[in-house]
């Protein structure tokens, strides 16, 4: 398949188990590659394993391609692009919408957090093994540490920190815009999802803690894939969501800026806090069979159409990394999945 074809969309899951022979085949008969992962383990060890030979070899193998982590990762340079200055913290706030129907997730992603949470010394070890611990510079005050849950005056929700793989994924966009591209102000990114009450924090909680301790020994790791829906209250099923479920779904992701205005960069003596604000969002449609097929197919046609604008020979890339010139965002605009400025930058 992939001697035969320009560019492969890799739609196994989880991918710890079924990606890398893709992957190894791709970069062998020299074809791109776009998969749909929001695994950091699998990622990162596609990157620290095969980067050197995919760019030898002039291969594209671009991650992560759908609702993970393209709303994330490009929604942070749109609201880099569209802000007045020098941003210095983005932080995300993802809003998960369902109709009266409710909502499921697939087995395949509940799976793939089981392991995930299992493995997670492992990925410690792989990123020191990559050097990608070694912090960024800052341009302002570090971003706060909000801690297991904070309530967001902005959203006015209660909010805790994103399982998924948004934020390792834009720190690596960024570690490379600055390791490569001349961007000396790295972005400092926090990604959180919005709960609807207090009361399903408590219960969301509980079931984290219940769910962490399951997942570091086989027998808990064996009940949790074996009765998804009794661990997950529900929210996880091996049928995944119905049709029904699927239409009535929807997502908008918020992200907030905060950095300094041209003008107080302008004064070299400038020492105080960010003086300038912005808001920007991502909006679309159920995030795993709507958002993710349309994300994909878009991210497909645009390698193959504007190539030449990614700002690298090959390698293992990040969506960020390979779409940041590229008209991939107003190609999502038009199919549905919407990036907007919701309050343009302006003074704190």
């Amino acid at each position: 398949m992939a001697a035969q074809a320009q560019v492969v969309l890799n739609c196994v899951g989880p991918y710890r188990f079924f990606g890398e022979p893709v992957v190894k085949a791709c970069v062998k008969n020299k074809a791109h590659h776009i998969d749909i992962s929001g695994e950091p383990q699998y990622l990162e060890s596609m990157q620290f394993k095969y980067d050197e030979e995919a760019k030898k070899k002039g291969v594209y193998i671009v991650q992560c391609c759908g609702f993970d982590s393209v709303p994330a990762d490009l929604g942070v340079l749109y609201t880099v692009k569209n802000f007045p200055g020098r941003i210095n913290t983005i932080e995300s706030y993802l809003n998960l919408s369902a109709g009266p129907e409710g909502a499921v997730g697939h087995y395949a992603t509940w799976q793939s957090a089981i392991h995930g949470l299992a493995n997670a010394e492992e990925l410690r070890k792989l990123r020191k093994d990559m050097g990608t611990k070694k912090p960024l510079p800052k341009s302002g005050p570090k971003l706060e540490n909000r801690g297991p849950a904070h309530w967001s005056e902005m959203m006015q929700k209660w909010c805790v920190p994103f399982p998924g793989a948004d934020a390792s994924v834009v720190r690596r966009t960024q570690r490379f815009l600055y390791d490569n591209a001349g961007e000396n102000f790295p972005v400092q990114f926090g990604a959180y999802v919005c709960v609807a009450a207090f009361r399903y924090l408590v219960l969301l909680m509980i079931t984290g803690v219940v769910f962490g301790v399951m997942t570091k020994f086989s027998w808990g790791r064996w009940l949790l894939s074996k009765y998804p829906r009794l661990f997950s209250l529900g929210y996880f099923s091996h049928e995944g969501p119905t049709q029904k479920q699927i239409e009535g779904a929807s997502f908008t992701m918020q992200f907030i800026g905060s950095g300094y205005s041209n003008t107080v960069l302008q004064d070299g003596d400038y020492d105080g806090p960010p003086n300038m604000t912005i808001a920007t969002q991502v909006e679309g449609p159920e995030a795993g069979y709507v958002t993710t097929p349309i994300v994909m197919v878009q991210a497909a046609i645009t390698l193959l159409r504007e190539m030449k604008k990614f700002p690298a020979k090959g390698g293992v890339l990040t969506p960020g990394i390979a779409f940041k010139d590229t008209s991939l965002v107003e190609r999502l605009s038009d199919r549905g999945v919407i990036f907007s400025i919701t309050a343009p930058a302006a003074s704190n």
